[in-house]
């Protein structure tokens, strides 16, 4: 029997006990490194230790332990654990129970391939499996997911929590868009399979609703026939206007044959062109573009185009990438390209021998770095008041930033708003993404500089939303769900009114003993 102070005195695990796995207590584990490796994430920044981590075998056993939660007169809280790349330990659980997926996928998970009539192509996925592992499954087939993050090997429960964000999602939506069909374990401890047309509040809940009602074991992802190269341009620009415009007509939907991935970012002498994300340029090429870079006081913009193509457009592609970039306004004598397969460029992130993201799990290179990270949307309308006073202000005066710069556009209408996630209310809206890196102990600097920038939106009224989002009041919450607050706590009560799941997230761990709790 393994001791367990937040739930009663024990595991109530014995030859009596009406669980069905009684091999659940081997599963658990409370040893030093179990509790450690669970206590750290990505971001380096929480450290929350649980009081044991489960190992399960079998979706059932999950269901198992979050049912033993339920059924203590004091609950323990639960948080699924994929591949450890939050930021702020969002999937932690201190004292309670960390579930590491992984486990599943050593124990006979998979990824299985179909049609049908009525939905095409699809893939059933473990929550557990990362995208990179469903790629593979898919090119088998000659198929693959349509909509992407940039690095690969997240796994598929942790970005349908989220959104899973890339330069397809303008075209395609983002991952949340593109899923057919969930199982999920809600903090009840039901095991429930959800669409838009069967438990359709629990499919909309779940799908970008940071893990707080359900655990996703399977999803039903879309596939299509996957292409085999792409060709990949990059253009320089030291206008933000013209930057900003070129990419709002690259994603534009009246684009006659357009691009299937547009992302923008920065360089700046701390984000050179150059860097953990994508090792792009050739030496000559880089010291061209940083020659540019101090003329023009520190600051450029960048513009990633791909176009895919395999043998059905061979002969016509270079004049297809020919015509979508002629009539942009970068500077002249700036635009890079490359032919890759298409598996090369979806691997793009990591597959660089400097990255400290190229393995599955969490090493030990990476305990050594922080990653202060802050992702926000922002509303087109205030793009303009944004670049003046933070990408072209505050981020060069601080110079601090280390780490890829991210500024790209989507299009609202490819999000479902019956979904967790929230975006800004216009039509386009952007994405930052400032993916700093440094020692744990100088994370402080980075956190100064996320924390001048929100303050800025703040004072502003720029209405920004947090992606991946960190919160430490109910009151900012409250904020950034904004209209969609009441349904969400709504939800909550339903899907899991003991708040078992999802602790690290901070939404409801305030809200013990309220009205939250039945």
């Amino acid at each position: 029997m393994i001791s367990f102070p937040i739930c009663s005195s024990s595991w109530p695990w014995t030859s009596s006990s009406s669980l069905p796995s009684s091999d659940l207590p081997v599963r658990l584990r409370t040893d030093p490194d179990a509790i450690a490796a669970a206590s750290n994430d990505y971001g380096n920044l929480v450290h929350e230790a649980p009081s044991a981590v489960l190992y399960p075998s079998s979706i059932q056993e999950i269901v198992d332990l979050i049912k033993l939660s339920n059924n203590c007169s004091t609950p323990f809280t639960v948080a699924a654990r994929g591949r450890g790349h939050s930021v702020r330990g969002q999937a932690m659980a201190g004292g309670g129970v960390v579930v590491e997926m992984a486990a599943l996928s050593r124990n006979g998970g998979g990824i299985r391939v179909s049609w049908s009539p009525s939905l095409g192509y699809y893939a059933d996925v473990g929550g557990e499996e990362t995208w990179a592992d469903v790629l593979r499954a898919g090119l088998e087939h000659g198929l693959a997911p349509v909509s992407w993050t940039d690095y690969l090997y997240l796994t598929v429960g942790g970005t349908l929590s989220n959104a899973g964000i890339s330069g397809q999602s303008f075209l395609r939506g983002p991952q949340i868009s593109n899923v057919l069909e969930l199982d999920v374990i809600t903090g009840k401890g039901d095991l429930l399979t959800c669409s838009k047309d069967t438990n359709s509040e629990l499919f909309f809940a779940v799908l970008g609703g940071l893990g707080q009602f359900g655990i996703i074991t399977r999803a039903r992802i879309v596939l299509e026939k996957a292409p085999t190269r792409a060709k990949w341009v990059r253009l320089i620009y030291n206008d933000f206007s013209m930057f900003t415009r070129d990419q709002e007509h690259l994603i534009s939907t009246n684009l006659i044959n357009g691009p299937n991935y547009v992302e923008g970012s920065l360089i700046t002498d701390q984000s050179p062109p150059n860097n953990w994300r994508s090792s792009f340029y050739s030496p000559s090429d880089q010291a061209k573009i940083l020659s540019l870079l101090r003329a023009k006081q520190g600051l450029l913009y960048s513009i990633e185009v791909v176009k895919y193509y395999d043998d059905t457009n061979t002969d016509t592609i270079d004049q297809e990438v020919e015509l979508l970039v002629k009539d942009l306004n970068n500077i002249g004598g700036f635009v890079f390209n490359k032919d890759v397969s298409f598996v090369e460029f979806l691997s793009r992130v990591g597959n660089s021998s400097s990255s400290s993201s190229s393995s599955r799990e969490i090493g030990d290179n990476e305990l050594e770095e922080a990653h202060p990270w802050l992702n926000l949307f922002l509303p087109k309308s205030r793009i303009m008041d944004f670049n003046d006073a933070v990408l072209a202000n505050i981020i060069l005066r601080h110079n601090h930033t280390s780490g890829p710069i991210l500024f790209y556009p989507f299009n609202r209408h490819k999000w479902d708003d019956r979904m967790s996630a929230v975006i800004p209310d216009e039509e386009i809206f952007y994405t930052l993404g400032l993916l700093h890196s440094s020692r744990p102990h100088q994370s402080d600097v980075y956190d100064n500089l996320n924390k001048e920038i929100l303050e800025y939106c703040e004072k502003a009224d720029i209405n920004v939303k947090q992606y991946l989002p960190h919160y430490k009041s109910k009151e900012d919450w409250m904020k950034h769900f904004g209209r969609k607050w009441d349904s969400f706590q709504e939800r909550k009560t339903k899907f899991d009114p003991r708040i078992i799941l999802s602790p690290g997230q901070t939404i409801f761990t305030s809200l013990m003993d309220s009205d939250f709790v039945e």
